[in-house]
């Protein structure tokens, strides 16, 4: 068995299924955007006393990438249907009213006893930890240029001027 790519290039939208190695990309995802690799990991002490809330935010993103999204669901858990739609909401320019519709479309085809979120606030609460954040950048309307660094500053396109109105 290996990784099924499906659809967008986005590393977010793949669906896998569990390698022999049981290598599972969200949880990887998680250790990534938590600064945490298995060297780490095997080195802490174990201590007991209660984590504290990064810890805890850590934890339940883990148990996220490994919670099925239903009982008996295989290919997809809570954090990587999530980040999925997240992914669909970034890549087509979706609002939050947009999301919270396919979520909804979303939950009424699938299993009732479904871990899907049940609105974008939802969603964004669970992945907030990653601190996946976002640049907005602006653009000539006509897509012939970005404005961004050196050109940030700029008011109209080198190629279109100063838009007719």
């Amino acid at each position: 068995m290996g990784e099924t790519v499906v659809g967008s290039t986005s590393s977010a939208s793949n669906v896998h299924e569990t390698t022999n190695d049981n290598t599972n990309p969200y949880r990887t995802m998680v250790m990534d955007a938590m600064r945490m690799n298995q060297g780490n990991v095997s080195q802490c002490p174990i201590i007991e006393e209660e984590p504290n809330a990064d810890a805890t935010r850590f934890f339940d993103l883990l148990k996220d990438s490994d919670e099925p999204l239903w009982d008996g669901c295989t290919n997809h858990s809570k954090l990587s249907a999530v980040a999925q739609v997240f992914t669909i909401k970034s890549d087509h320019g979706l609002s939050e009213v947009g999301y919270d519709k396919i979520i909804e479309w979303a939950r009424s085809i699938l299993h009732e006893r479904n871990m899907l979120k049940d609105n974008f606030y939802a969603a964004k609460s669970m992945m907030k930890p990653l601190d996946l954040g976002y640049q907005k950048i602006d653009m000539c309307p006509n897509f012939y240029m970005l404005y961004y660094l050196e050109n940030a500053e700029m008011t109209e396109c080198m190629t279109c001027g100063p838009l007719q109105t």
